[in-house]
């Protein structure tokens, strides 16, 4: 059986990104890696596996807060007879609701948090013991990768809900890898990439963001410094192919971190 991947929120962007290197790292270097995708566009996942081919990328197309999709999930592993999990690349997140705090509400906060953390936290639940069982590198079992972003622990104007999910994701990151030693885990900001949510950003559509945060994002595309997903698609990829070294285990970390290096490797 190959070495099993799992990402959400991989039909576009950076998660689009995370698959694509994942399959053609594992073909260079000869590793047989079965990726499954979990993502809400069935077109684009089924361009995904004409792509690389069923027998190196599966999906299971839904929305990760829904049982229904988690069920069939493993279900799917279950008829394949998939026991052991190498990696797990949490991708799938939403930005909005975004607003000042003088206008929260409630349940859009809590609908975010639905899919940025607490899909994660019954996920991870799912699969544990499957990565537990994962004949892993590094003297471990499986890897879980988490991205994070830089607003879990910087403050931007109207992204409350969004930093505080990050956040929260950062320290489950540091649970699991107190609590499970037979696991590894990591937090990783991507940076800010090229992605539909920075066009989400640009539109600013529900005016939840300051004058001053917005031009930042604008200014960030004028002048071609959004980072293309491939970059941070890379360090992803490895994290999950490679294993978790032991000093980032537990812990949140930017994408260009020195401690980073060895996995922003292209070959």
């Amino acid at each position: 059986m190959s070495n099993v991947i799992i990402v959400t929120g991989c039909s576009k962007g950076l998660g689009k990104a995370i698959v694509e290197k994942l399959l053609s790292l594992s073909s260079s270097r000869h590793n047989d890696v079965l990726v499954i995708g979990l993502a809400r566009s069935k077109e684009k996942l089924i361009c995904l596996q004409e792509k690389f081919g069923s027998a190196r990328f599966q999906y299971i197309c839904g929305d990760i807060t829904s049982v229904e999709t988690i069920t069939k999930l493993l279900k799917f592993l279950q008829e394949n007879k998939i026991h052991h999990i190498q990696g797990l690349i949490c991708n799938a997140g939403v930005l909005q609701p975004v607003g000042n705090v003088n206008t929260i509400n409630v349940a859009e906060w809590k609908n975010l948090f639905d899919v940025n953390f607490f899909s994660i936290v019954d996920l991870v639940s799912k699969l544990l013991p499957f990565l537990k069982q994962a004949p892993g590198p590094i003297n471990t079992a499986g890897n879980i990768i988490f991205v994070s972003s830089g607003a879990s622990v910087k403050n931007y104007d109207g992204w409350g809900a969004y930093g505080s999910s990050k956040a929260a994701l950062n320290h489950f990151c540091g649970t699991l890898a107190r609590e499970e030693p037979l696991i590894k885990a990591v937090s990783v900001a991507p940076g800010v990439v090229d992605t539909d949510m920075q066009v989400e950003i640009r539109k600013n559509e529900n005016k939840g963001m300051s004058q001053e945060a917005l031009q930042r994002f604008i200014d960030l595309k004028k002048k071609g410094q959004l980072l293309p997903p491939e970059v941070p698609g890379v360090i992803y990829a490895n994290l999950a192919l490679k294993g978790i070294e032991n000093e980032i285990n537990g812990k949140y970390i930017r994408y260009n971190d020195p401690l980073l290096q060895e996995y922003s490797v292209n070959v």
